[in-house]
């Protein structure tokens, strides 16, 4: 197998801000995993975070340092072999890079088969999950033009920043019916975000990600208890171990893929939240095609989907799996693997 690592910087078509932190470009790595025999290619994608202390040159150096280890390596019966491969070659692995390595494996192993990722797997292909859209922090006036220009199915607001949220989504709803999901990233306190709640709901508000510090676990569970809305967890669900905890104080859980450290442990997070009656979330970072396409193969196992993360780029370095306007609902390109080509 042979590694290579592209660094690209993805400028953003506007200014995105959250709760902890405003960007105007993204860098990521796409990491490409090469069949030497068949001529295969897979793509994968670590974004390169800041929140996350996550760095390219550092990230690029420590990606190739395990291009020794795996040369020698040919294409696996499953993605499974070569994951544990790099989990014994390299133990501590930034979870961002064992993703863009976990779905480059994923890629090509699809690939290799002539199939889309998704159709290998056993799924409910019935179910349609629609994305979101997100509406990033700003003056209310900004992000009601942010939500004219871009008319979609299902919107989540992000809120948390010292404004009047209440009022926000109020002047949002004038301007559609779509429904509502809102995520504070982590900007609320517990009283605040139990009044929130009821106001919210009226407004067509679905759930709230995240309302409290990712550590504030006693007070979730007395907001899940006392919320007029399901809360569902994100910094505080961030990989396998995570799950079980979740259950005692959330009611649902939105798995990050770059996260947990790709779709096989993806995978099993949903399945284990399933077993405890979580509700189950699928979201991305501000990520390329690449990742996109990667993480929208989990649909039919979710029951809902924040992957807008291309369409808040004013550029994107590869093609792949693109989302319908009027209904929300994935369009899979006709290729085998995840469907993401760089351009």
């Amino acid at each position: 197998m042979q590694l290579h690592v592209h660094h690209f910087d993805l400028p953003l078509a506007n200014p995105f801000r959250i709760a902890h932190e405003s960007r105007t470009e993204q860098p990521t790595l796409i990491v490409a995993l090469r069949d030497e025999v068949t001529g295969l290619t897979g793509l994968g994608e670590a974004p390169m975070t800041r929140y996350y202390g996550l760095e390219s040159q550092r990230c690029t150096a420590e990606l190739n340092r395990l291009a020794p280890a795996l040369a020698p390596l040919k294409l696996p019966s499953s993605p499974e072999e070569i994951m544990r491969f790099v989990d014994k070659a390299d133990p501590e692995l930034n979870t961002f890079l064992r993703c863009a390595l976990d779905v480059a494996t994923h890629d090509l192993w699809a690939r290799h088969r002539g199939q889309r990722l998704g159709l290998l797997w056993e799924q409910d292909r019935t179910r349609k999950i629609p994305t979101c859209y997100t509406i990033g922090m700003g003056p209310v006036e900004e992000m009601v033009a942010k939500l004219r220009a871009f008319p979609w199915p299902v919107y989540k607001i992000k809120l948390g920043g010292g404004q009047d949220d209440l009022e926000i989504i109020r002047q949002l709803r004038k301007h559609t019916t779509s429904p509502f999901y809102v995520d504070a990233n982590t900007g609320w306190e517990l009283n605040q975000a139990i009044d929130l709640s009821f106001g919210l709901k009226e407004l067509g508000v679905r759930f709230i990600e995240q309302p409290l510090k990712a550590d504030q676990w006693a007070a979730a569970a007395k907001l899940r208890a006392a919320s007029a809305l399901p809360i569902f967890a994100d910094e505080s669900c961030q990989v396998e171990t995570d799950v079980d905890r979740c259950a005692e104080a959330f009611d649902g859980i939105n798995i990050k893929v770059v996260k947990c450290g790709g779709l096989a442990p993806a995978r099993r997070m949903i399945r284990r939240a399933r077993s405890l009656g979580l509700g189950v979330m699928a979201g991305c970072m501000t990520e390329s095609s690449v990742g996109i396409s990667a993480i929208a193969q989990l649909l039919p196992e979710l029951d809902y989907a924040d992957l807008d993360g291309a369409m808040l780029l004013a550029q994107d370095p590869a093609t792949g799996v693109t989302f319908d306007p009027n209904t929300g609902f994935a369009r899979y390109p006709e290729r085998p693997g995840t469907g993401a080509l760089l351009k």
